[in-house]
């Protein structure tokens, strides 16, 4: 099983959900944005680098939320959700072609992927993440 991470990034009462461009895998579907833990490193580590690398984006990356587990045709992930707040930059977008900025009440309208349908649906039937301070 694949670890892979996602940020739960909160500003004004939304989270950010982006959405995986043309020619990329399940392209077109929205996600947390996050990436595949690599060997030898954290999920934090990992988070902060994959939201560096795809959004252009420093990071602080806070407590772990909650996990899903899903298995899809080419094996199964762990997605381990994590708050995090933009410190700087701009979101500049590599492997995605949009990103939102979309309220609890709309996440699941969205056309998420499988193992963020799970993140998101806990993130509904919980009190939003705080910032973190």
């Amino acid at each position: 099983m694949k670890d892979v991470t996602a940020a739960i990034i909160l500003e004004n009462d939304q989270v950010l959900l982006t959405r995986r461009a043309p020619g990329e895998k399940h392209a077109g579907g929205w996600e947390f944005p996050g990436g595949k833990v690599e060997a030898g490193e954290s999920p934090e580590t990992c988070l902060h680098r994959e939201l560096l690398e795809e959004l252009e984006i420093e990071t602080a990356i806070g407590d772990k939320l909650t996990e899903s587990i899903y298995t899809y045709e080419t094996g199964a992930i762990r997605l381990l959700a994590y708050r995090a707040i933009i410190l700087s930059g701009a979101l500049r977008l590599h492997v995605h072609d949009e990103y939102r900025w979309v309220s609890m009440a709309e996440l699941t309208q969205y056309k998420l992927l499988p193992a963020d349908i799970l993140i998101a649906e806990f993130l509904q039937k919980t009190a939003p993440p705080t910032p973190l301070s």
